[in-house]
């Protein structure tokens, strides 16, 4: 299984990821329709943010009509166009927020990795997402958020 893996470190804010996925997902380069986000901070940290691909998906166990699903081949946590009745309760129970609402679709949507080619990785021009085995990817992933978000409170604080 694989996974985007982000280095914070490395983003330059440039937010081409946004419109890359967006001209993916729904066909026009419109950031507020991508699939993940760019997080600034202060304009001086960026942080891309897009679905985990939870092992244990919070969102999919909440979801009442069973429209968000686990493939089990590549791990990849998908939500049903069809099922989804758009009751947002997935958004609630996701633990980093990367769970979305489109208002012109009326359903929950989130990152699915563009069926195992993300074009967001693939259009990072500082190569601060890439795309990598799961196993340690995963571990070294959520070290590096936890990192990254203190080192912002950090400064935030430094600044006041």
């Amino acid at each position: 299984m694989k996974m985007i893996v982000v280095n914070a470190n490395r983003c330059s804010g440039c937010r081409l990821c946004e419109l890359a996925c967006s001209l993916k997902m729904v066909g026009e380069f419109n950031p507020s329709r991508a699939r993940m986000k760019v997080i600034g901070f202060e304009e001086a940290f960026a942080l891309p943010l897009m679905c985990f691909q939870c092992e244990i998906p919070y969102c999919s166990e909440v979801c009442p009509s069973g429209a968000i699903t686990k493939e089990e081949e590549t791990g990849t946590i998908k939500i049903s166009r069809q099922k989804c009745t758009g009751c947002k309760m997935c958004m609630l129970a996701c633990p980093f927020g990367t769970i979305s609402f489109s208002s012109e679709e009326k359903i929950a949507v989130k990152c699915e990795l563009c069926g195992g080619e993300p074009e967001c990785v693939m259009v990072c021009p500082t190569k601060a997402l890439e795309f990598k085995e799961a196993g340690l990817a995963m571990n070294s992933r959520k070290r590096a958020l936890l990192e990254e978000l203190k080192e912002i409170h950090e400064r935030i604080k430094l600044r006041e």
